[in-house]
């Protein structure tokens, strides 16, 4: 059943006021006079960590940044490198230093829980950016279509494998985290196609396991054990984002199969586009973070202003049952001939891509 519901309202937006009551536990208390709203304070944003993929350590915070300068609203930008209780200091110290608005890339449920049950309490509102915070109750959830992009993985699999002309395949899944619900949107949106495939015995459902903390060196030993279980009888890989499938073709490589065994991939980083470029990866899927961050700066913006500010889409919690007001941007799959427009939409750029052996790539694919 698919998360994303569309509100039914007259106008066709959901217009979204009002204020949350909660204790610093989370538990019942008054309520809270919503703190700011006047063009006082700040906005804070935290994002979770450096390393699971570049555009935490790069864009997010360049184009956030952008966006709330642009519209002259001060804003402090910091990241909790991978360290829940970092993340939960940070929250602290935001609220602290006089923050009206926070917006949070959680790190994890507990941490992110509690930097908005903190925000709450004082009257902060709060925005869920990129991921939801499972029974976090985020005032709004900024993000894109998250099922779909698992839906362009699996239908860019079954082209590649299509391509290769590969008979009853058999497919093993690199998730991401347990403690990203993104993940499990993603692999929910993969099954809703490759799922049929499954039952009706066209493809084989190999092993299936997560990869904690979206860790290139845990997908490492995960894939290599998924490799000896199956005697290396593995004919595609699901993997959740760019980072876990270099991960897989590390091993791939090993046993001379890169190339040989299509991987799907998510984030359109450079090494996933070059690794898309020399043959080794399936596929990508871009995600314009510049739509993501710049509509959760706008939110963020009318917030801080005190203004009245909409949502057209809503998101349920699955744990806490409770629906959130959403802006959900739309994913773009990415296969060998459409690296180019990634290029050409700015995300990437040709210097980054085409560098070393990679140059002949570019060439080949047309794009020096």
């Amino acid at each position: 059943m698919r998360r994303r519901l569309v509100s039914l309202v007259a106008a066709g937006l959901l217009a979204l006021s009002g204020t949350a009551a909660c204790s610093d536990d989370g538990g019942d208390a008054k309520a809270v006079p919503a703190r700011g709203g006047d063009g006082t304070g700040k906005v804070g944003v935290i994002l979770p960590d450096t390393t699971t993929s570049q555009r935490w350590g790069t864009d997010d915070p360049k184009l956030l940044k952008a966006a709330f300068d642009a519209a002259d609203v001060p804003v402090e930008i910091e990241n909790a490198q991978g360290d829940p209780a970092k993340f939960r200091s940070l929250g602290d110290k935001m609220i602290a230093d006089g923050a009206t608005v926070l917006i949070i890339a959680a790190l994890d449920p507990d941490s992110g829980k509690y930097v908005l049950d903190k925000a709450r309490a004082n009257g902060v509102k709060t925005i869920d950016y990129d991921r939801l915070t499972l029974n976090g109750g985020a005032d709004y959830y900024v993000s894109f279509d998250n099922e779909a992009v698992g839906q362009q993985q699996a239908k860019g699999l079954m082209q590649c494998l299509s391509s290769k002309k590969v008979k009853t395949p058999r497919i093993v899944y690199l998730n991401g985290s347990t403690t990203d619900n993104n993940a499990t949107l993603f692999k929910d949106g993969a099954d809703t196609v490759l799922g049929p495939k499954f039952d009706d015995g066209s493809y084989l459902k190999g092993p299936d396991q997560a990869v904690a903390g979206w860790k290139r060196e845990e997908a490492v030993t995960v894939f290599r054990e998924m490799y000896v279980q199956t005697g290396g009888r593995i004919d595609a890989v699901l993997a959740a984002n760019d980072t876990i499938a270099s991960a897989a073709i590390e091993i791939l490589k090993e046993r001379k199969r890169n190339g040989k065994v299509p991987v799907t991939g998510q984030d359109a980083e450079v090494q996933g586009l070059q690794n898309i470029l020399a043959g080794d990866q399936c596929m990508t899927v871009y995600k314009p973070i510049r739509k993501e961050a710049d509509a959760a700066a706008k939110l963020a913006i009318g917030l801080f202003k005190g203004e009245k500010v909409t949502a057209d889409d809503r998101v349920k919690d699955p744990e806490s049952g409770a629906y959130v007001p959403a802006k959900l941007e739309s994913p773009i799959q990415v296969m060998k001939k459409d690296v180019a427009s990634v290029i050409k939409d700015g995300f990437v750029t040709k210097k980054a891509l085409c560098t070393g052996r990679f140059a002949q790539d570019c060439k080949s694919a047309g794009i020096l």
